[in-house]
């Protein structure tokens, strides 16, 4: 693999990390709700997930997933649920980041649980990786090698994209003065965490 294939696969990761989704939400939500202590456990969670998905594909998990509808089916539906759960807790939860009084403290090890399974219970995300990384290696050099550089390129990319949403959120925390902004915001990460397992236990195999 060349320096300009791994700068390429690098700019492409950046482009497709920087899209919010289920992930960013809850690493948000976290932030503006814990503040500063949310960052590592977030952080770890997520890479760790990154990780393992992308050791899942490599294993061949993908392969069964791209050919195996049932194994895609009950993965994609406890994905599905999972991201559910989350935005029904999200939803309900309470809290003003100016009180830090009133505001509930989480677990780091809850905040860790919960970036990790969102991160690594995403089917698409392994079939992602099946057909994401190969397109960057050279098949006349050694592969393993390769990918093990791809995937820790991904898993360090991806810390950083948690690092930047973090302190993107620190900036709008400090904005944040009443007790009822922060449910507000609680609802909208809840409402579109509640929208995304829904559309995941509703989409096909290859939407």
């Amino acid at each position: 693999m060349s320096f300009e294939a791994w700068l390429a696969f690098s700019v492409a990761s950046i482009f497709l990390l920087i899209i919010p989704g289920p992930t960013v939400l809850m690493v948000v939500s976290y932030s503006l709700s814990q503040g500063k202590r949310a960052a590592a456990a977030s952080v770890c969670g997520v890479m760790l997930g990154d990780a393992l998905a992308i050791t899942a594909a490599l294993a061949g998990l993908g392969a069964v997933l791209a050919t195996s509808a049932g194994l895609f089916q009950i993965l994609k539906y406890i994905g599905a649920a999972y991201l559910i759960y989350l935005g029904v807790k999200m939803w309900r939860s309470t809290g003003g980041v100016a009180s830090t009084v009133d505001m509930p403290s989480v677990p780091a090890q809850q905040i860790f649980r919960d970036t990790l399974l969102v991160t690594v219970f995403n089917p698409k995300g392994i079939l992602f990786f099946v057909a994401f990384l190969p397109q960057f290696v050279d098949p006349a050099r050694p592969t393993l090698m390769q990918f093990l550089i791809l995937g820790t390129t991904f898993v360090v990319l991806g810390g950083i994209n948690v690092l930047f949403w973090i302190s993107m959120s620190g900036g709008l925390r400090k904005m944040i003065k009443g007790p009822g902004a922060l449910k507000h915001f609680h609802k909208v990460g809840g409402t579109g965490l509640l929208g995304a397992g829904i559309f995941t236990a509703l989409s096909g195999r290859t939407g």
